[in-house]
């Protein structure tokens, strides 16, 4: 199904973003990707790996929903309108960036799994 590759595409995203926060986030490829310097990396880098667990936590819950196949559907439509939400927030608040990075895919995943692709 179109929407369960979808759905795996916006997990690996946010397995990546955990990556990035949690392990990266004070090295050279994280303050790149961020635009953050090295003092500013240091001093946020719990802040960084809280918040990456928070994202490990909505890939989670995508992969559940994906193992659970057709029983899984519930999952899946919540954990991506929750993307969707800190996508568009993310986008508001730090960088819109985050919207295409995020909420779009989440976004495109959502419509196919609601027309049942």
């Amino acid at each position: 199904m179109i929407s369960a590759f979808l759905i795996g595409i916006v997990a690996a995203i946010h397995l990546y973003i955990v990556y990035l926060e949690m392990f990266q986030w004070d090295k050279p490829a994280g303050r790149k990707v961020f635009g953050t310097t090295q003092e500013f990396a240091s001093a946020s880098k719990v802040l960084a790996a809280n918040q990456g667990l928070y994202n490990g936590f909505l890939a989670a819950g995508l992969i559940f929903g994906l193992i659970l196949g057709a029983q899984g559907g519930v999952f899946t439509v919540f954990f991506l309108c929750c993307v969707i939400v800190a996508g568009i927030f993310g986008a508001a608040t730090v960088n819109r960036k985050i919207l295409f990075v995020q909420a779009v895919p989440a976004a495109v995943a959502l419509v196919a799994v609601l027309a049942g692709y």
